[in-house]
């Protein structure tokens, strides 16, 4: 949603009215996931998709009522073969998706708020009352402590626990249905230690849209590893001195390169502590194994160790650089999408 501000802006400065269209739920080989979200201007204008093609004709059609101001509608639809080939999949599926009026339009303050989140990578949840005939809206700026809340306090909590999941979906909240569209901020990537799979690792990361973050005390390692891909941040400190000041949550990927445990391992134990999402650790099984010794005499537990990926990366005989980023990463990525 990010890449479309701007075109909004010009929507909503010239007064004009429009729809919000979201997937917000899917069967089968669907061609979006769930919480994407295509906007429906009120001359037909388009941004984004929900389908690749397939529904979007329908859908500028039934998004006049809602754009004029009618009440949100859910509707359904199956993807035939035929067309999930046409959009790049195997198989068909089922996708159901919720049309309204964008609350934007009409509450300048919800859209300031949202827009401020979006431009500034911060994280929202945008909630949605699904039930037919109702109108109901609400947004959640979780990181923001002290910041009010327009959702009452159990809609609060599934939205909290939604942004903690990085998932969009349907919650029940007494007797209304809810549609939570978590907009999270980018993620982070963490590499402590300036090396050739670092600054391969660093170029994936970036490819892959993180916030790339490299750490290493070690001024002739951090000043003169060739970056192909600049990280985003770079610090010439020890890790105890960078990763307090970062929020270190389900949204935080680290991976410790450095070969050296006093940068390791002090990196190590502050995220052992955290609620990080993923800790990968570059190693062989033995130099694992003395790590392992090492983490148990500091205090923490065997299921703290487990938490570490060590030796780093899904098993594919890695053997350059290219190949170990490669195996990195996609560990980083089965995890992000909660597959490991």
């Amino acid at each position: 949603m990010r890449e479309y501000l701007q075109e909004m802006d010009r929507w909503l400065e010239a007064g004009k009215p429009f729809s919000a269209v979201t997937v917000i739920s899917t069967w089968g080989s669907a061609p979006r996931p769930v919480g994407t979200t295509m906007f429906v201007g009120p001359a037909m204008e388009m941004l984004g998709s929900v389908s690749g093609g397939c529904v979007e004709g329908t859908l500028l059609r039934e998004s006049e009522a809602t754009t004029a101001g009618s009440a949100g509608k859910q509707l359904r639809f199956g993807v035939s073969d035929d067309d999930a080939w046409s959009v790049g999949l195997t198989c068909g599926g089922t996708i159901e998706v919720f049309l309204e009026q964008f609350p934007g339009y009409k509450d300048a303050g919800f859209w300031q708020t949202l827009r401020q989140c979006l431009a500034e990578n911060k994280s929202c949840v945008w909630a949605t009352r699904l039930d037919e005939g109702a109108h109901g809206y609400a947004l959640l700026q979780p990181e923001e402590q002290g910041t009010a809340s327009t959702m009452a306090p159990e809609l609060t909590e599934h939205a909290m626990r939604a942004w903690r999941e990085r998932k969009s979906q349907i919650v029940t909240v007494g007797d209304a249905r809810w549609f939570l569209r978590v907009f999270p901020r980018k993620l982070q990537l963490f590499v402590i230690g300036a090396a050739h799979a670092s600054a391969e690792l660093v170029h994936l990361g970036h490819y892959f849209g993180f916030e790339t973050i490299v750490i290493d005390p070690r001024e002739v390692f951090a000043q003169n590893t060739h970056f192909t891909t600049a990280p985003d941040r770079i610090f010439k400190d020890y890790p105890a001195e960078v990763l307090p000041d970062f929020p270190l949550d389900e949204y935080t990927f680290a991976v410790v390169m450095a070969h050296d445990p006093k940068i390791d391992d002090q990196a190590l134990h502050l995220l052992l502590r955290s609620r990080v999402a993923y800790i990968g650790a570059l190693s062989s099984k033995a130099s694992n194994e003395k790590r392992r010794e090492r983490i148990l005499s500091a205090g923490f537990s065997e299921e703290d160790f487990k938490r570490i990926h060590a030796p780093v990366g899904l098993p594919i005989k890695s053997r350059t650089a290219q190949e170990i980023a490669l195996s990195i990463m996609a560990q980083i990525v089965a995890v992000k999408n909660q597959y490991l």
